[in-house]
């Protein structure tokens, strides 16, 4: 034997120990981390590339043996609605990003979803594989295998921290939870004969097993219109029944109700063709199942499910009489599908999360950092953080909290390392112009409408500008973001659609006219104006139907039909004049021969001169740019004509926001 042999093995042993990912860990205590990241789906990956960009200490714990194992059985017919525009005619990688619901945020051109499917509606299994690539170009720390049953809060000398138990009961210590689960416990409701209920995570999905069947499925969502989709050419027909009506997406403006993709069984409904939706309670009704054959013609068979009234009044549009019972028909096979909730059983006492009150509280009930009411240091990533945006926005999908999980991370960034919230300083004369790019290129501000908000912070001379702050969160602006508010106040960019109820193709569902931009029925964007940052009491008694308390003064910009926010008159012309009026500047640009002339006649000349051609920057005059200052100066001669006021009144008279009678130029 060679007396080298074992000297070799005990070196190589000796190497391994000290390659051991975990030899910063005492061997006999928990593993520690200052960042934990539980569940590495599109959001634990997402947080994971921002928080090794940063470079901070932190894993990503996961239970199965690959990324997005969710989307390896959901959803269970396997396409989803979350759409993949590869084309847009736009090279600009922001812009298409509004466009491309599935891929995640990063530096790196080429980690994009399209990498790995070019269908508009892609099937389930290639987002996994994306999930992967993602993953492994990037480096991200990732343990698979690790299944935390049990996190529990423990207090100590240097502050709070949480502990995660796993299947093996190691335990890995994080100064910072950030759970990133998402939504994998089937909604279930108990009433009479619930047993006899299948559910949306075990039924078959071959519509051969269907066939000539009569099936009831509880619930209307996407799920419910997806299951019914698959089955519709083969059973005798399919009844759909909840307590809600059905809510098409088209109509509601939330990417969460039902997608034209799935609902083809409403034809068939509204054409009598068999099928049908009705409205009533579940707990209103009860399920029998046939336990025995009856010997008659025409008698029950065994193993027939019937539904009976437990409520007459509850079933919405029905008669009285028992033989016009709309359910009256027996079924094969009645189906649940009301969606997912979040798992609440692996928190313990001391670090349990809050439910929602919306959502049924099948959601946490978090602040608007999102961040658990009463669990500080515990925040929640991705799906689990639609009850700040329920039914509105997109914080349900990757397109809407890729972004959101970026601003925890700057929310994190800002507590436990005193970094601020990244912003961009420039010129005051410039402030038109950016906020123009913003509003034509911005993927956060334009898929999180209504929660995530341009901050624009007024210094005189200058203007911070940060990027997708959570305006709900605004009154702890301070705080959470490292910056203070001036004196000159502050403006919130904000995207919404209209508040009023119209028919969204009736022949006037658009507004095209800018003086009555207010009344925008799709999504159009809107500035808040500030003196000072709304309070914490302001922003709970603000209209029900208002993302933000009422200010000082508002600009909604007209809704566009190609979403291209740089019309002339429309749109730039009279967003400058509501800059000018918060200002109480103005923000127009000149030529240096008309700066020139203004140095000398007024006592203080408009912005830009004093900011480029007093210090030499001006724009000289010539023949390429005649024509584009008569067109300029024609526009405004238009505006100048209705009068300083009647660009405003119509969208601030309903909002009680005050407007100053002039422009009040010191010149």
């Amino acid at each position: 034997m060679d007396l080298k042999l074992p000297w070799l093995v005990l070196f190589i042993l000796i190497g391994c120990i000290e390659c051991s990912p975990d030899d910063n860990h005492h061997p006999s205590g928990p593993r520690r981390y200052e960042y934990c990241v539980l569940g590495a789906g599109p959001s634990g990956l997402q947080m994971g590339y921002f928080l090794s960009k940063a470079k901070r200490d932190y894993v990503i714990l996961e239970r199965n043996s690959r990324p997005g194992s969710f989307f390896n059985k959901y959803p269970r017919h396997r396409k989803l609605i979350s759409i993949n525009k590869i084309y847009t005619g736009s090279q600009n990688r922001e812009f298409n990003m509004r466009h491309d619901w599935n891929s995640l945020l990063s530096d790196r051109a080429d980690l994009l979803f399209k990498q790995v499917s070019r269908d508009f509606f892609p099937h389930a299994d290639t987002l996994p594989v994306y999930l992967s690539m993602f993953e492994k170009e990037l480096g991200l720390k990732v343990r698979y295998g690790v299944d935390i049953g049990r996190i529990r809060a423990m207090l100590s000398p240097s502050g709070r921290s949480y502990v995660l138990t796993d299947q093996h009961e190691s335990d890995y210590n994080c100064s910072v939870l950030l759970v990133a689960t998402g939504l994998w416990d089937p909604q279930k409701v108990e009433f009479v004969g619930s047993e006899f209920v299948e559910g949306y995570d075990s039924i078959s999905t071959d519509p051969e097993d269907y066939k000539d069947q009569t099936v009831l499925i509880l619930g209307k969502g996407n799920s419910a219109f997806e299951t019914a989709q698959n089955i519709l050419g083969r059973t005798k027909l399919v009844h759909m029944y909840s307590a809600s009506p059905i809510r098409l997406a088209w109509q509601t403006h939330y990417v969460g109700d039902v997608r034209a993709v799935n609902n083809e069984v409403i034809d068939t409904y509204q054409l009598k063709s068999l099928d049908g939706l009705l409205e009533g309670s579940v707990e209103a009704v009860s399920i029998t199942k046939v336990k025995d054959q009856g010997r008659r013609p025409g008698s029950k068979k065994k193993g027939e499910l019937y539904v009976q009234r437990r409520d007459p009044k509850a079933i919405n549009s029905e008669s009285h009489a028992e033989d016009n019972f709309s359910l009256r028909l027996p079924y094969d096979r009645v189906i649940s599908c009301i969606g997912f909730r979040f798992n609440f059983s692996i928190f313990d006492r001391s670090a349990r999360l809050m439910n929602s009150d919306n959502a049924r509280g099948r959601l946490p009930k978090l602040t608007a950092w999102y961040e658990g009411e009463k669990t500080p240091g515990l925040f929640v990533l991705g799906t689990a953080t639609h009850s700040r945006d329920y039914r509105f926005s997109a914080g349900s999908f990757i397109h809407g909290f890729r972004y959101t999980v970026r601003s925890i991370h700057r929310v994190l960034e800002r507590r436990y390392h005193s970094n601020p919230w990244q912003s961009t300083k420039m010129p005051t004369t410039q402030l038109l112009s950016q906020i123009l790019k913003r509003i034509n290129e911005a993927s956060g501000l334009y898929q999180m409408f209504e929660v995530l908000g341009d901050v624009i912070l007024l210094r005189g001379s200058h203007f911070e500008y940060l990027e997708e702050f959570p305006i709900q969160a605004l009154p702890q602006f301070s705080s959470l973001s490292g910056h203070e508010v001036s004196h000159h106040g502050l403006i919130v960019v904000v995207f919404q659609y209209g508040k009023k109820k119209i028919d969204y193709l009736g022949r006037a569902r658009s507004n095209t006219d800018w003086m009555n931009a207010w009344h925008s029925s799709f999504l159009h964007p809107v500035l808040y104006y500030y003196d000072t940052l709304p309070t914490v009491e302001e922003m709970k008694l603000r209209p029900s139907s208002w993302s933000l308390p009422r200010p000082k003064l508002v600009h909604a910009m007209v809704e566009d039909f190609i979403t291209d926010w740089s019309a002339p008159i429309s749109h730039i012309q009279p967003l400058r004049r509501f800059l000018d009026h918060c200002l109480q500047t103005d923000l127009r640009t000149f030529y240096a021969d008309s700066c020139f002339r203004l140095s000398l006649t007024h006592r203080k000349p408009p912005l830009f001169c004093q900011q480029g051609y007093l210090k030499g920057q001006g724009v000289p005059r010539s023949s390429e740019w005649a024509s584009v200052q008569h067109q300029e100066i024609s526009a405004s001669a238009k505006l100048d004509a209705l009068g300083a006021e009647p660009a405003y009144p119509n969208f601030l008279a309903q909002t009680g926001a005050s407007i100053s009678s002039g422009q009040k130029l010191d010149f």
